[in-house]
């Protein structure tokens, strides 16, 4: 939903009535992931996709069915590979596809979803997509952490189930992923009948590029673009300026080491941040790199630097006491094996290793490998 909001809002805010179709599962080969979400808007338009262009028309017509008719549906798309050209989806894969009206009326609480994700806030929404009652369908619940606690609004019909789903929204959140849960029709951890997806919407991930260097400002631009927070952080003020990284979220005059000693102290780092050392100069990276990868949660660290330097460094780290397994976490010299020569060239680099080891990728070309593209 995320990605639609922009389109999605001003017509809900207009009191306009929208077809929302999202995907809530995926198998096999789908192109798309759970949460991606397609528009009809009032007048016809189409926003966003749920598949990559295959079943998109398919959706589109369900969604006008829907509106008018006011009752949701849940589809599923896909057929073996053999026959994927006969309807649509040549991917071969399967997706289901959670089709609703969206207005005032039905999502009243998605202006203020809206803000939460607009300022950070950790939101979600957990909507029951299938049940063996039919007006149970479509209920929707907004889970909130609230410091220590949690507030809850809206109910998916049970008091059991709310607590269930509340539990594990909550779970979902900390791990920054949409998906679909399982419970019986009263929420019965063990039992079928009652499915909820659930939109997990965390702050974005965060990425910290220490070293105010030309390839910084060329990873923070690439960084932006698949969704970071960017941070740019250099104990150098003159080159430390927010006019040299224009699309760095935040540009930080400080000691490294000690910045990132007190972002990890004010609980501002997760298992999904990710921390790229530029400088490579041992009086900053050297006791950098003692704090990052003594840190429990962290996604990637990774270090650039020449062979020797690597060396270098690694030598310093272990007389600095780090273990084996602490400096196994590095990733250094930094990036995969594109023969990058370029800024922009090695930031490509250095983003597919950290795709790489987000989703368990191989980073061989696909057209040497067999069996699954999607991990």
């Amino acid at each position: 939903m995320r990605e639609v909001l922009p389109d999605l809002l001003p017509w809900w805010e207009a009191g306009k009535t929208i077809g929302v179709g999202t995907v809530v599962a995926t198998f096999r080969s789908a192109p798309r992931p759970p949460g991606a979400s397609m528009l009809v808007g009032p007048g016809g338009e189409a926003v966003g996709s749920v598949s990559g262009g295959c079943v998109e028309g398919a959706v589109y017509e369900l969604a006008l069915s829907v509106v008018e008719s006011g009752v949701p549906v849940l589809e599923r798309y896909g057929v073996s590979d053999e026959d994927a050209f006969a309807v649509g989806l040549t991917c071969g894969g399967v997706l289901d596809v959670w089709v609703e009206k969206v207005d005032r009326e039905t999502f009243p609480e998605l202006g203020e979803v809206a803000a939460d994700i607009a300022a950070g806030r950790p939101v979600a929404v957990a909507t029951v997509i299938e049940h063996p009652d039919p007006q149970r369908r479509g209920r929707r619940m907004v889970v909130r952490p609230d410091g220590d606690g949690v507030t809850v609004g809206g109910s998916l019909g049970s008091s059991r189930a709310d607590d269930a789903v509340r539990d594990d929204a909550l779970g979902m959140l900390a791990a920054g992923h949409h998906g679909t849960l399982a419970y019986g029709p009263d929420g019965e951890r063990r039992g079928e009948g009652m499915q909820v997806f659930v939109w997990a919407f965390g702050p974005p991930p965060r990425l910290l590029v220490f070293g105010a260097i030309d390839f910084a400002a060329a990873v923070a631009r690439v960084g932006a673009f698949l969704g970071y927070r960017v941070t740019v952080c250099d104990a150098r003020p003159v080159f430390a300026t927010t006019s040299r990284f224009t699309d760095a979220d935040e540009v930080v005059v400080e000691w490294p080491h000690r910045y990132l000693a007190a972002e990890a102290e004010a609980g501002r780092i997760d298992e999904r941040t990710a921390v790229c050392v530029l400088t490579h100069d041992p009086k900053f990276d050297v006791p950098l790199l003692e704090v990052a990868l003594r840190l429990p949660r962290l996604g990637y660290v990774g270090a650039m630097g020449s062979r020797r330097t690597h060396d270098d460094r690694m030598a310093r780290l272990r007389e600095a006491g780090l273990t084996d397994a602490e400096l196994a976490r590095l990733s250094s010299p930094i990036g995969l094996d594109l023969g990058a020569r370029t800024p922009e060239e090695t930031a490509v680099s250095i983003a597919a290793e950290m795709i790489a080891l987000q989703w368990g990728g191989s980073g061989v070309r696909l057209g040497a490998r067999e069996g699954r593209i999607h991990h």
